[in-house]
């Protein structure tokens, strides 16, 4: 199956951009996924393809007016219309590694990339889209976090990464940071690598990249940590519960 990634964009040459590069270039080529780019402009009704206004209310800035957007919208959803449509917005829910594979494991997804202040509201209420937000910070359009997200999602796809387990073994993939990898030299401006790690003791090595997984989860994201220890306790209460019956 392909995966189908539609980009509703006032800035179509934007794409493919950096996925016309490397990992996600070549799964392109292979027919893992496709790509496909739709001017929102095309959608707006007037001779001028308006398809801002000023804020209601007032205030600096244009606003995405709902009808042109419902109207690229209705275009994308006919061509695909098992695809959920995410529009990328600061005011969106974070993006998460476990929505990604979610989306990745699906038939694809159309992106809504915003420009200028951002949606009128009503799209939200009109449409069934998902606001997602790749972080806490404001970018000039929607576009960036739309190839985030791809890249997100396309090196997930059956057969895009060398190794199954690449994708496994990551930050975030159990609720926790990525433990610290080393290479060679064994030894450079005087650092070592970790005597565990030069040990050929598997069993020694998981433990050491585990707990050092802990530790600079706890000390760089104590908001992950916290979130993984909930979870940590709450598995082991319904493990006990059971046990119980």
């Amino acid at each position: 199956m392909t995966f189908a990634a539609t980009i509703l964009t006032l800035y179509p040459e934007m794409f493919p951009g950096p996925l016309g590069v490397s990992l996600a270039s070549r799964a392109r080529d292979e027919g893992k996924w496709s790509l496909d780019t739709v001017q929102i402009r095309d959608f707006a009704a007037d001779k001028h393809r308006t398809v801002d206004d000023t804020p209601a209310g007032g205030g600096a800035g244009m606003v995405l007016r709902a009808d042109v957007l419902a109207a690229a919208i209705d275009h994308a959803r006919a061509a695909h219309p098992d695809c959920p449509v995410m529009a990328m917005t600061p005011r969106g829910r974070p993006l998460t590694q476990a929505r990604v594979r979610e989306l990745a494991a699906g038939p694809g997804v159309i992106v809504l990339c915003g420009r200028f202040e951002g949606f009128d509201e009503r799209i939200f209420a009109g449409r069934a889209v998902e606001e997602v937000s790749v972080g806490d910070i404001v970018l000039s359009g929607g576009e960036p976090a739309a190839i985030m997200l791809l890249d997100a999602c396309i090196r997930l796809l059956p057969g895009v990464m060398g190794a199954a387990s690449s994708g496994a073994e990551e930050s975030f993939e159990n609720g926790l940071l990525e433990y610290p990898h080393y290479t060679r030299p064994q030894e450079w401006e005087g650092r070592t690598i970790p005597e565990v790690l030069r040990s050929g003791d598997h069993a020694k090595i998981a433990a050491w990249r585990e707990r050092q997984s802990e530790i600079d989860t706890r000390l760089r994201r104590p908001d992950l940590w916290e979130r993984h220890e909930g979870a940590r306790v709450q598995s082991a209460s319904g493990a006990q519960a059971k046990k119980k019956d």
